[in-house]
């Protein structure tokens, strides 16, 4: 059996001037393994996003690229695989700042939307956040906070993760 520090990083589905790029913590091992986001079992990340109004029609992981027709991207804070992001050391996630403002500086998104309060204040070094927009931008993007949709994170249902990420739908929709 590979370590996990063997797998290929997760690629990122990123292309200039999207509505949106969702930043995941980091990869799951699986997901790592087989080369598309959100693929852990229980991840309501697809479903919420159809719900939430992203899509027309639910994507499943393997059409992952697909997002880039509907203006958004997948990426993840930190680029390390894990089988729990608990695995993350804090430092991880300062190594891995630079290399998101750079992604930010060159692709443009309207908006980054953080997965989960851990992914953001890891990157931006911040003891708590609220949900939903942040006041203070990221390089050239505003920033959104919303619940992550990993099945590990019961604390939300399906519908508060869908109300949350329509909030985001609507507001970008608003400043097309």
């Amino acid at each position: 059996m590979s370590n996990i520090e063997d797998f290929v990083a997760l690629p990122d589905i990123l292309a200039p001037a999207l509505r949106v790029v969702f930043c995941g913590i980091n990869p799951g091992v699986e997901a790592a393994t087989c080369g598309h986001h959100f693929l852990g079992r229980g991840n309501r990340f697809w479903p919420v996003l159809h719900e939430a109004g992203f899509t027309p029609h639910r994507l499943v992981p393997g059409e992952d690229r697909d997002v880039l027709a509907y203006g958004i991207g997948l990426t993840t804070a930190v680029a390390r695989p894990t089988h729990s992001a608990a695995q993350l050391r804090q430092e991880e996630f300062a190594a891995s700042a630079a290399a998101l403002l750079d992604k930010l500086a060159r692709y443009r998104p309207q908006c980054i939307a953080f997965l989960g309060k851990a992914a953001y204040l890891g990157i931006t070094g911040q003891r708590d956040a609220a949900w939903g927009a942040q006041d203070q931008p990221l390089g050239p993007s505003r920033v959104w906070l919303l619940p992550n949709p990993s099945g590990l994170n019961r604390t939300f249902s399906r519908q508060q993760l869908v109300d949350a990420y329509s909030a985001l739908n609507r507001s970008l929709s608003l400043r097309r």
